[in-house]
């Protein structure tokens, strides 16, 4: 594979559209679905599970939002890894983001199914996912400005929901709502078995689902090469990471359990619909339930939309077909858009064959390549921390907080995340397939890479000042050429 000049994408995204993207990445179908397989595993402890993971994931973002100001180009982590860590881990690492989006987007897929099977239980899954995958391919190969606007409207109806469902939820519990489970209350949350009900393993085992949750947060950074203005848009959104991690889920998470006993959260169906329908609220489960459908279809639109960037980040790598760097008149990278619809139409298989078991195959096979692309991520800026060292480059705009002793506790807490998959036996195919395709890739770049698919990545970088460098460093080799495109 040879790359080709680049195309220009459309630098449609604003602001806006950028923040509320951050947003609803947050919501989608971790919390609304997965949730309560996280919840079942650990008890209210799984509270502790998510505020640990999403520490992790704001390093991963702060690193990668460092990473994207100072060199906002299309396919983000992908290039990144290419530049700072050689071409091979660049191959790996965009290509398993585009593993992680098909894979997670099947689960969306799937989820959406469920959700639609709450309203019509006597329609096959398999149709409304076939439905659904056509009207999105429709919306993602027009404009990247009508995606950023679809995904601002579907990130602001979650965004309300889950407000009016915290404020809901609260003020049952301050009037002392009761069911024939007991009064709601923070007492709850000990009364069934205690904070920790499962045990240390128990909270264990939920960090699989826990990752799963968060994972695509990091279409944050893919967003910088079509940005309008990614120097003020992209570190805006990272920063609210902690803020969404808080209130979309601890603190979704801790009403709802103190609702309703933890153990009565069900595994079939949206947890959130399920104890709104069992609280007896005329109307509620329906308004619920239409809520989740519109996270699911936030969540398969942004996966379309990862995939398809960092597909055309790939061919301007020579890491991808030619044909997937071509753009259509509107900026859209369309043969990419198409390929995810194919991938997409696997779940309609899937969802006809294995309708019962789709969701935890999917959820923990994703939870791999999440693993694996944040762990790119970090190491990409850890590599890169010590070039802007070793070279006394210009320091970046918008550095990762803590460094490098967080960093550090995040890559560590990620390979604990691995240990755990191979660890519990239900999760153990995600491993099986992790290393099944880590080593698909190592054949596949042996045998089709060639040129300049060989070489590092050349990004300009937009924070470094002339003469930033030592002159002694104004030349420095990189696999026999001069990386003259990051080096001022």
């Amino acid at each position: 594979m040879q790359t080709q000049n680049p195309a220009a994408l459309s630098r449609g995204l604003n602001v806006r559209h950028i923040r509320f993207m951050a947003l609803g990445s947050a919501i989608g179908t971790g919390l609304f679905y997965g949730s309560a397989s996280a919840i079942q595993a650990a008890g209210p402890a799984v509270l502790i599970a998510y505020m640990v993971a999403g520490a992790a994931v704001f390093m991963v973002m702060r690193s990668l939002g460092e990473m994207a100001v100072r060199h906002p180009v299309s396919g983000s982590f992908g290039q990144y890894a290419g530049r700072y860590l050689g071409p091979f881990a660049g191959f790996a690492t965009g290509w398993t983001y585009v593993f992680e989006m098909a894979i997670v987007a099947l689960a969306d897929v799937t989820a959406f199914g469920i959700y639609m099977g709450f309203w019509f239980p006597d329609v096959d899954r398999w149709v409304w996912i076939a439905a659904v995958i056509l009207v999105l391919t429709a919306v993602n190969l027009l404009s990247v400005k009508v995606f950023g606007e679809l995904e601002f409207w579907f990130s602001l109806v979650k965004v309300v929901a889950i407000i009016a469902m915290i404020t809901g939820g609260a003020a049952l519990i301050v009037f002392g709502f009761s069911s024939g489970d007991g009064q709601a209350g923070v007492h709850q949350l000990v009364e069934h078995g205690g904070l920790v009900p499962n045990g240390f393993g128990g909270l264990l085992a939920a960090f699989s689902v826990v990752v799963f949750a968060f994972g695509g947060v990091e279409t944050i950074g893919v967003t910088a090469g079509e940005a309008a203005d990614p120097k003020r848009a992209i570190p805006g959104a990272v920063n609210t990471v902690p803020v969404r991690i808080l209130l979309f889920y601890v603190l979704t998470l801790g009403v709802l359990m103190s609702l309703f006993p933890w153990n009565q959260v069900g595994a079939q169906g949206s947890p959130f619909v399920q104890i709104f329908d069992g609280l007896g609220i005329p109307g509620a489960a329906h308004v619920l339930n239409a809520v989740v459908i519109t996270a699911a279809l936030s969540a398969i639109n942004s996966d379309i939309f990862g995939a398809g960037r960092i597909l055309f980040g790939l061919a301007q790598q020579g890491h991808a077909p030619a044909a997937f760097g071509r753009v259509s008149r509107r900026g859209v990278p369309w043969m990419t858009v198409v390929v995810m619809t194919g991938v997409l139409a696997v779940g309609v298989v899937l969802n006809a064959v294995i309708p019962e078991d789709v969701f935890t195959v999917i959820a923990s096979i994703a939870t791999f390549a999440t693993v694996f692309v944040w762990g790119m991520i970090l190491a990409s800026h850890v590599a890169m921390k010590r070039e802007i060292r070793r070279y006394a480059l210009a320091p970046s705009e918008f550095p990762s907080p803590l460094w490098p002793a967080a960093s550090v506790a995040a890559i560590g807490f990620l390979a604990l995340v691995v240990v755990l998959l191979g660890w519990f036996e239900e999760t153990r195919v995600a491993l099986v397939v992790g290393a099944a395709w880590i080593g698909l890739l190592g054949a596949a770049y042996a045998l089709w890479v060639r040129g300049d698919g060989r070489n590092r990545s050349a990004l300009r970088d937009e924070t470094a000042q002339m003469p930033a460098v030592a002159p002694q460093a104004q030349a420095v080799p990189v696999q026999g050429r001069v990386d003259a495109g990051f080096l001022p």
